[in-house]
C-alpha cells in the first residue's frame, strides 16, 4: 500500500483528478461555496465552481496484483495549511496539480514538498480554456528544479490521471534507498 498526496492551489482539479480514478466511491468533503467565504476564496478565473474540499478526498487505485494506492486530496486554501502535516504523514510522495489560469496557486504545495522533502511531481492540469503553455516555461515560472518531473495532464481522463500517478511511482522510487525494497521483502 503506498499513500500518495494530491495537491494544489484551490479549485486546480484534486478532487476531480481524484474522482476520475477511483475504484470505490471516493470519500469526499465538498461543500457548496457559501456568500461567507467569498472574502476568503479566491474564485478569480473560476466563475462555475461551486463546492469546495474542506478537509481531504480519499480514492484507492489497486495497481497489478499486489500495489493499492491510497489517494489523499488536500484542501487547497492557506487556512487549512495546518492540515499538511498530518495528511503528508507516511505519504511515498506527491501530485501537484497545477492550472495554467492561476498558477500562483500551486506555489504552496510546491514550497510544502520541498520543506518536507516529499518526492513529488508536477501535473498541469489541462483545463478547457486554459492556455497551453510550454511546460519549461511552466517550470520557470514555479522556480522548479530540474530533478522534479513535470507532465501535463486532465483530472478529467482516466488515463491521463493513470499516467500521472504511475509517473509520481516511478520517481519516489528513486528516492527508496534499495536496502529499504530488499527489506520489504
Amino acid at each position: 500500500m503506498l499513500k500518495i498526496l494530491v495537491a494544489g492551489g484551490f479549485g486546480v482539479g484534486k478532487t476531480t483528478f481524484i474522482t476520475t480514478i477511483s475504484e470505490i466511491t471516493p470519500i469526499s468533503t465538498e461543500e457548496t461555496l457559501s456568500q461567507s467565504s467569498a472574502d476568503i476564496d479566491d474564485l478569480d478565473g473560476l466563475s462555475s465552481k461551486e463546492t469546495t474540499t474542506v478537509a481531504f478526498d480519499f480514492g484507492r487505485l489497486t495497481v497489478g496484483e499486489d500495489l493499492e494506492l491510497m489517494l489523499f486530496g488536500t484542501p487547497g486554501q492557506t487556512r487549512f495549511i495546518d492540515f499538511w502535516s498530518d495528511l503528508a504523514r507516511g505519504a511515498v510522495g506527491v501530485v501537484v496539480l497545477a492550472d495554467t489560469r492561476r498558477l500562483e496557486a500551486s506555489f504552496q504545495a510546491v514550497s510544502l514538498c520541498e520543506r518536507d522533502r516529499l518526492p513529488h511531481i508536477v501535473a498541469v492540469n489541462e483545463w478547457d480554456g486554459a492556455y497551453r503553455y510550454n511546460l519549461n516555461d511552466v517550470r520557470q515560472a514555479l522556480g522548479l528544479p530540474d530533478r522534479v518531473p513535470m507532465i501535463t495532464c486532465d483530472a478529467r481522463e482516466k488515463r491521463s490521471v493513470r499516467d500521472a500517478l504511475l509517473r509520481l511511482v516511478d520517481h519516489a522510487l528513486a528516492f527508496v534507498p534499495p536496502s529499504t525494497l530488499l527489506d520489504a521483502r
